[in-house]
């Protein structure tokens, strides 16, 4: 299902790889994407996709879509559909390889016994804050629980009875036996299993007792036969643990974890929970609101998955942290739009021009260009007629020096129709201009006067009689700040409150009237824009500003 990718620049992982094959350490790669259903994917797990699935396809493997669903506190249906979808619509495909953890829950509960047989695991009677007292400091060894040294056959009756349910949630949890004086904090003696009596979205009742993350996922690596699991950089310190279960399970297969730099993104905010806080205080509209870094929400404003594989493949792979700024993933949108996008003309802020030489009732077409550098996707015709609507941004009275818009006694060509000259204009009671009032040159039609004459300024316009009236949402970046995630700040200070401005009453060419949704279209002089797929009906659209024409940002 792949579409064709954005060049891959050679990277550490890829030098892993290739070497791997070549030596024959494994015949072909197997690496998988293992989200939690707990969310909807952002543009950082863009990059762990792009990586994973990129790799495999690169080097002939494969790749599993693999859900690590071993919280049914926190993971819902709702979550898993959205994941694939936005899997496939980034442009890969897991074929038959979608897997679940907890297809494999009872083979880790029968791992889980097995430790305890060989000594190594127990059932902790101690609280949660109780063991976080015991665990000691970076620089303190832990304390021993009063029951590490419970009897194998202790163990294994409690370990079963916790699966019977026979205990409430957070009564007992299952904890390795490591060391409690190791260094790696990880290693001191880590949770395996808590109780929690939740309903689970893939398998329902069955179980009152659920694996941790960190024993679940290594072993679920090593049942896959996954040869490369690739993570991002906060779970190198969690390395040894992963190794260590390897060593002391008899697992069938011994995958290799290697850790890259997740992505950091200026001006945007990528932790589940505080995307879990906007959506429920309702800042945003919902997970797929425009202004969020979902890929369901860049999905919704336009962005495309060319853009975002682009942006992917241009950042690179390291493992050094490092912040991207955000106008690189909205350039790598621009470049991939301004090839596709057919232009059009739309006047978002209104403001009507009458003609008063221009015949009444007559109506001209002029061509336009649909892609001015690709002549092969030809031209569209465009009525005129006496009245049209400018932006009210391109008319000034007293302008500044260099504005060559319109302006009172002054001549300003119309894109591919006249050149016209402002006779006047008419106010309202409280003396703002609600008309504009011109005469235009019968003989430069096609924008060129007769004469010879140099014509400045060049306006974009619609004729009132044929265009279409539609909302636009010209939608931001949410936060106003580059690191609204600091550390001790509040995010939601730094929510910007010009992330969206609606404009209700904008004026499009006619052609707009029926806009495919997969369609983007670039508004000359305006941006990139994409008629919303959820809210636009049919004769009434509705168009999202996907992106501006230039970095707006740079110049603040």
């Amino acid at each position: 299902m792949s579409t064709e990718a954005a060049p891959i620049a050679n990277n550490f992982l890829r030098t892993i790889v290739d070497d791997d094959l070549k030596s024959g350490k494994h015949a072909t790669i197997v690496t998988r994407f293992p989200p939690e259903p707990n969310g909807y994917l952002h543009i950082g797990h863009a990059k762990s996709i792009c990586i994973n699935f990129g790799l495999a396809q690169d080097f002939g493997g494969r790749c599993h879509l693999r859900f690590d669903d071993t919280n049914p506190v926190k993971e819902e249906q709702e979550y898993i559909d959205s994941i694939k979808e936005s899997v496939h619509w980034l442009g890969f495909d897991w074929g038959e390889h979608l897997y679940y953890a907890s297809d494999y829950f009872e083979q880790l509960y029968q791992w889980a016994l097995h430790l305890i047989r060989e000594g190594k695991a127990y059932v902790e009677d101690l609280s949660a804050e109780e063991i976080r007292n015991h665990r000691g400091t970076l620089t303190e060894p832990g304390r021993e629980s009063p029951f590490r040294n419970r009897t194998v056959e202790e163990n294994l009756d409690l370990f079963q009875r916790m699966r019977a349910g026979e205990f409430p949630d957070g009564a007992r949890v299952l904890r390795a036996k490591i060391d409690m004086a190791a260094p790696n904090l990880n290693l001191r003696d880590p949770v395996l299993y808590r109780i929690l009596h939740a309903p689970h979205p893939h398998v329902g009742d069955a179980w009152k007792i659920y694996p941790m993350y960190d024993f679940a996922h290594g072993q679920s690596d090593a049942i896959e036969g996954i040869t490369h699991s690739i993570c991002t950089l906060e779970f190198d310190a969690h390395r040894p643990l992963y190794d260590w279960f390897l060593d002391n399970l008899p697992v069938p297969n011994r995958p290799r974890q290697y850790e890259f730099a997740r992505l950091n993104l200026t001006y945007t905010v990528m932790s589940k929970r505080k995307l879990h806080e906007l959506v429920n205080s309702k800042t945003v509209s919902g997970w797929d609101d425009p202004r969020m870094p979902t890929l369901m929400g860049i999905r919704r404003r336009g962005y495309t998955p060319e853009a975002v594989r682009a942006f992917c493949a241009r950042i690179g792979v390291s493992r050094s942290d490092s912040w991207i700024d955000v106008s690189v993933l909205e350039e790598c949108v621009r470049e991939d739009l301004n090839e596709r996008a057919p232009r059009a003309l739309a006047v978002l802020r209104p403001l009507k021009v009458v003609i008063a030489n221009y015949p009444e009732g007559q109506v001209e077409e002029f061509e336009a260009a649909n892609h001015p550098q690709n002549p092969d996707r030809g031209n569209r015709a465009v009525p005129f007629s006496r009245e049209i609507f400018i932006e009210q941004d391109d008319f000034m009275e007293t302008p500044p020096k260099g504005f060559f818009r319109m302006t009172p006694g002054t001549e300003v060509r119309l894109r591919y129709a006249y050149i016209v000259r402002c006779t006047g204009v008419v106010r309202d009671e409280t003396g703002a201009v609600v008309e504009v009032r011109c005469e235009y040159d019968p003989a430069s039609r096609g924008g060129s006067a007769a004469d010879g004459r140099k014509i400045k300024g060049t306006i974009h316009w619609v004729s009132a009689a044929h265009c279409v009236e539609a909302e636009v949402r010209l939608f931001d970046r949410l936060f106003s700040d580059p690191n609204p995630d600091r550390g001790g700040a509040d995010y939601k200070q730094f929510l910007n409150p010009q992330s969206v401005e609606v404009l209700p009453a904008a004026k499009l060419e006619a052609s707009l009237v029926e806009a495919d949704s997969e369609t983007r279209y670039q508004f000359e002089r305006q941006g990139y824009f994409r008629a919303d797929p959820v809210d636009s009906k049919p004769g009434r659209p509705v168009f999202n500003r996907i992106v501006t024409l230039k970095d707006t940002w740079a110049r603040r």
